[in-house]
């Protein structure tokens, strides 16, 4: 009895059941991704040892109170904490998101830009140049607001091109992801430097150069995916397919300007770019504001920087691009926005539902789980920094705890041992690990099948492997790099 308890309080066996439930129940029993997610969630709390859920809070900085009233909050409660806490995140960017992306759709303000850049690129290297705005965009600004202001672009210009709908996802979720992982000032590689002692100077550079080979990688991944598994761009509530046609074959003078039509998505980037910015120069001494113009910009720049508020403002702009082209239209602004907020409504469920189920995984302590089954593993460093992560990914769901994590459990060695190479390496060893493998677990999973409107087996055969395929890359180019050039 002991035996059989122990084996059903283990995290691993949490995990197979909580798999089996979500894929087994979107692809094969054709639930609604929100309702596999959900009862998912309630099977792996159910299953989660209160002592376990005490000793995850206690992990995470929680004091002993707080860990011991978590562990007795009752299953419905941790499932809806969890929900609330994604839903808090990304509730508002993605509605904010969907009334942009409509709005500019709509407005011709989406094929201005997609002219605009198809004379300056040519057809045949829009997939290209996606990739690479991506990924520099994916340096200061989050990787799912990447995705919610690019998306749109790419159905304008795979709707004029009439091809390549999967190539231009593919480039840009790839470009945006390897960002997130490898380069400050994202989340996930800030904690990692500071754990592993690493320069940020250095971080951001070695990040760079290793992001540009393996979304070339991932790229020609995604032409290859592209040929065998073509999509079709399709028919969806804030993208429907004659409104886009439509405004394809308007002629220049009748679609808005230029400027105009940026301003809806470079508002919100440039704000977040300039509170980034700030924000790094205050911290490291490079600016000091001491007169008071300088707290105002300090403090004002803050306050719009704020990826809520500068999503907000780029909705509100963009409403205004619409009304001014709608103007003497009969159909009200209202109707759009209702259209926006009905699709983003549905996929904010679907993605908190998916943060709830990554929640509740990591309260079982898988985390914990891995770090004690890799303490002993005798590997060379760079494989094992890259397995861990990649293990930690992959249970759980999030690349940002799989980067935490990690580094928290090999700064040790990073920091101590007598390495022939330079931290550096680990540190993107464990970027690249990070990448592996999204799927449902994943609220990055949903935002991008959502807004693409791929279907999940889509995505699962396309999305999931670019990412594993550009992230073994890279452990190739850092295993090779690290002998050839250790910098020590």
């Amino acid at each position: 009895m002991t035996l059989m308890t122990a084996l059903f309080s283990d995290p691993l066996f949490i995990l197979l059941i909580g798999v089996i439930i979500v894929v087994g129940g979107i692809i094969f029993l054709q639930l609604h991704p929100f309702l596999a997610l959900i009862l998912a969630a309630f099977v792996v709390a159910l299953l989660t040892p209160a002592s376990s859920v005490e000793a995850f809070a206690i992990a995470k900085g929680s004091s002993p109170e707080a860990a011991a009233a978590l562990a007795k909050k009752s299953i419905g409660e941790r499932i809806a904490t969890e929900f609330g806490s994604t839903c808090g995140k990304i509730g508002i960017l993605i509605a904010m998101a969907a009334i942009i992306g409509k709005a500019m759709l709509e407005s011709g303000a989406a094929e201005r830009i997609v002219r605009s850049m198809l004379a300056v690129t040519g057809v045949s290297n829009a997939p290209f140049a996606f990739l690479v705005s991506s990924f520099f965009l994916g340096v200061p600004v989050f990787f799912d607001i990447v995705i919610f202001l690019m998306i749109p672009l790419a159905k304008a210009v795979s709707m004029r091109i009439g091809k390549n709908y999967l190539l231009l996802v593919l480039a840009i979720t790839g470009g945006a992801a390897m960002a997130n992982s490898f380069v400050p000032p994202a989340p996930g590689p800030l904690f990692l430097i500071g754990e592993m002692n690493i320069p940020i100077g250095m971080m951001m550079a070695g990040g760079t150069l290793l992001g540009l080979v393996t979304i070339t990688a991932g790229f020609l991944f995604a032409k290859w995916a592209n040929a065998k598994w073509p999509v079709e761009l399709r028919d969806s509530l804030d993208a429907r397919l004659d409104d886009i046609r439509s405004l394809a074959e308007k002629a220049d003078r009748e679609l808005p300007p230029l400027w105009f039509s940026l301003l809806p998505v470079t508002f919100p980037l440039v704000f977040i770019c300039l509170d980034n910015i700030l924000k790094s120069m205050i911290k490291s001494g490079a600016f000091t504001p001491e007169s008071s113009p300088a707290h105002f910009l300090v403090d004002f720049v803050a306050l719009i920087g704020d990826k809520n508020i500068a999503l907000v403002g780029g909705g509100l702009i963009a409403l205004v691009l619409l009304a001014v082209t709608k103007k003497g239209s009969k159909e009200g602004i209202s109707a759009f926005v209702q259209a926006a907020l009905m699709s983003g409504g549905g996929i904010i469920l679907i993605t908190a539902s998916g943060g709830a189920f990554g929640g509740v995984l990591q309260q079982t302590g898988i985390s914990s789980r891995i770090a004690a089954l890799t303490a002993d593993y005798q590997m060379t460093l760079i494989p094992l920094a890259f397995v861990i992560s990649a293990v930690v990914r992959t249970a759980q769901g999030s690349a940002t705890v799989a980067l935490i994590t990690a580094s928290g459990i090999l700064s040790g060695m990073a920091t101590s041992a007598h390495l022939e190479y330079h931290p550096l390496y680990l540190g993107l060893a464990i970027g690249c690990g990070s990448k592996l493998v999204p799927w449902m677990n994943d609220a990055g999973f949903w935002i991008i099948v959502k807004i693409s409107n791929l279907t999940e087996k889509e995505a699962l055969k396309t999305f999931s492997p670019m990412l594993v395929v550009m992230g073994c890359v890279g452990l190739i180019v850092l295993m090779i790099a690290a002998r050839v050039f250790p910098l020590v």
